[in-house]
């Protein structure tokens, strides 16, 4: 594999969309970093926050080296250090956490669209300090029992194959439902988990927004979280399984923005495209077909919310455009 100077049209792509991402992530840990009052998290949040850096600026070179033009990201303008705390202890490094879920899922992608070694290395090293401080940030939700465990169940004695059409049903000829398998409760936890986490991010941005439409569009996104949390917890107690406690963490009564607008909008527009993946995701997997078509649903809900965010942001002129395929 021989280095080039030049950067293919979607290897530019690639770090141009990891340059947008990696700036709105170091102002928000700034912010993060800033309000926290636990040593340990703060500690950890300085210590990506530091590498990270290291990593924006290789990007930013490797773009300047091949002629490119850098994108302008998120800078200092976008995030109020001086704002009052928004979200309780706890909420900070439950962020950081689905941040780096995130991140891994864009790297894989970046790193099979990319062709130069040093443009794949970065990725990889992307890769290995994401995974390690998902680590990090795992066991000190854990170890502070803001993340509990999914629940256990009854280990099976023997394997068994699946010849019975009404499995994929969900219902047999009674009309009862089948219960969830574990991959398929496994999905659910997830969606549950990041949905009741989306409901406070959107409240907290809600609540603390200047611009009427933009906090108007903020409590739409609680509503949406708030409709596919209730909707997939039914879903859980209609076959028996009780709905897990989930912790996510508390907004303050904080009515001053930490972040700009744009930012709070892109951050948004972000996961709703990580939430459409991972609906899509859930419907590979599921074997009930009530489940698969209300993921379908859903999906399609969380399209229509984020197609509306990201016409807002070129509404407020916020949505910074990509490069064209200029051959």
């Amino acid at each position: 594999m021989v280095n080039k100077n030049n950067l293919t049209s979607v290897e530019y792509g690639a770090l141009w969309t990891t340059y947008q991402k990696k700036t709105m992530i170091l102002c928000i840990l700034e912010y993060f970093i800033e309000k926290s009052e636990e040593p340990k998290a703060k500690d950890l949040m300085k210590g990506l926050h530091e590498k990270l850096a290291v990593k924006v600026k290789e990007i930013k070179k490797m773009i300047e080296t091949s002629g490119g033009i850098v994108p302008l990201g998120f800078t200092a303008e976008d995030v109020h250090l001086d704002a009052p705390k928004l979200f309780d202890q706890g909420f900070d490094i439950m962020f950081s956490r689905v941040l780096k879920e995130i991140s891994m899922g864009m790297y894989v992608l970046h790193t099979t669209i990319s062709y130069r070694k040093d443009i794949i290395d970065i990725y990889r090293e992307l890769t290995e300090l994401t995974q390690k401080y998902y680590l990090y940030f795992t066991e000190y939700l854990q170890q502070n029992k803001w993340m509990l465990d999914p629940p256990t169940i009854n280990m099976p004695h023997s394997r068994s194959f699946l010849n019975d059409k009404d499995y994929m049903k969900g219902t047999n000829i009674l009309g009862s439902r089948r219960g969830f398998n574990i991959v398929e409760y496994g999905l659910i936890y997830h969606s549950l988990e990041s949905n009741i986490l989306g409901m406070q991010l959107m409240k907290g941005f809600a609540q603390s927004s200047s611009d009427l439409e933009v906090k108007k569009y903020f409590q739409k996104g609680y509503e949406l979280s708030k409709k596919i949390y209730k909707d997939t917890e039914e879903m859980l107690i209609e076959s028996n399984i009780p709905s897990p406690s989930i912790p996510s963490g508390v907004v303050t009564n904080s009515t001053i923005p930490p972040f700009s607008e744009k930012l709070m909008l892109y951050c948004t527009y972000l996961l709703n495209g990580f939430s459409i993946g991972g609906q899509g995701f859930g419907a590979v997997f599921h074997l009930r077909n009530d489940v698969i078509l209300q993921s379908g649903l859903f999906a399609k809900d969380v399209f229509a919310f984020g197609l509306k965010g990201a016409r807002l942001m070129m509404e407020k002129g916020w949505l910074e455009e990509p490069p064209s395929m200029d051959l």
